[in-house]
């Protein structure tokens, strides 16, 4: 079956002077331009190529990589606006990104980076964006679970904190009490379940919370320090950006974690960094 705004793998059957004709089952056959084609490609090879209407409304393929199929988000700068609406570059040579008046959250301008949600119009059946993300998400009950790991998608920025998509189904705040390292829209990393409210709301960890985290980064140290044979040249008195860059996390919670070793006599700490005691 093929989908129309995603990749798909289809079969070389005919070769033309202007490019090559795909298999593309109920749709015919589909043009894949001399410029867009692999090097070296014959009748009979399959080819992964994108899938999506031109500005003639054909369907036709091409092997640039878009910057969000249908059903994901992407980060994408405005390119231009019209009386139907704005045009945003999603790494199509060839054709914009629609997003429509109607499916504008506040009107966009040309210039401006935006996350942008990609979607199948189903009136139409164009491949159109949206930034009214809030009609995409929190639709089914969030029945995660404490510490539970979490896939995020940093979409706005706020005096509260970032609000962030979770698993693609929800929204979730990381307040900056939270923040660990650098965080911008478009991002996507993982992160756990701090709670959920009473309203139902979720707050967000970039680390585990309580325990879980204080025990998770304690084997992540003693883990590293074997491997780096019992030395690390990082202590309480390094920098948080050091202590980040080695283990994703805020120096407070690394120096109780490096503290709760050092009382289990399972490290020392020295000026020059953490060793690993021998048992």
């Amino acid at each position: 079956m093929i989908n129309i705004g995603r990749t798909n793998q289809l079969e070389v059957i005919k070769e033309a002077d202007f490019g090559w004709f795909l298999d593309g089952e109920d749709y015919g056959s589909i043009l894949l331009s001399k410029k867009h084609a692999p090097e070296g490609v014959a009748i009979g090879d399959k080819v992964d190529v994108f899938i999506y209407f031109d500005a003639d409304n054909q369907v036709v393929a091409t092997t640039d990589t878009p910057i969000a199929q249908v059903g994901e988000w992407g980060l994408m700068k405005v390119e231009g606006i019209n009386s139907v609406g704005a045009f945003a570059n999603w790494g199509i040579k060839e054709k914009d990104l629609l997003i429509p008046f109607s499916e504008q959250r506040g009107r966009l301008s040309e210039g401006k980076t935006i996350l942008v949600y990609v979607y199948t119009d189903k009136a139409s059946g164009r491949i159109v964006g949206t930034t009214k993300f809030n009609k995409l998400l929190d639709k089914t009950p969030a029945r995660y679970q404490r510490n539970e790991q979490v896939d995020l998608l940093i979409a706005e920025r706020s005096d509260l904190g970032y609000k962030a998509i979770v698993n693609g189904q929800h929204w979730g705040m990381i307040f900056p009490s939270d923040v660990i390292g650098k965080l911008f829209v478009g991002k996507k990393l993982k992160g756990f379940i701090k709670q959920i409210r009473e309203d139902g709301k979720i707050d967000l960890s970039l680390q585990k919370v309580g325990v879980a985290k204080m025990d998770d980064l304690s084997e992540k140290i003693l883990s590293l320090l074997e491997k780096k044979g019992g030395f690390l040249p990082l202590s309480d008195k390094s920098t948080p950006e050091a202590i980040f860059a080695a283990f994703k996390t805020s120096k407070g919670t690394f120096k109780k974690s490096i503290g709760g070793l050092y009382k289990q006599g399972k490290i020392s700490i020295e000026k020059d960094g953490i060793h690993l005691k021998s048992e």
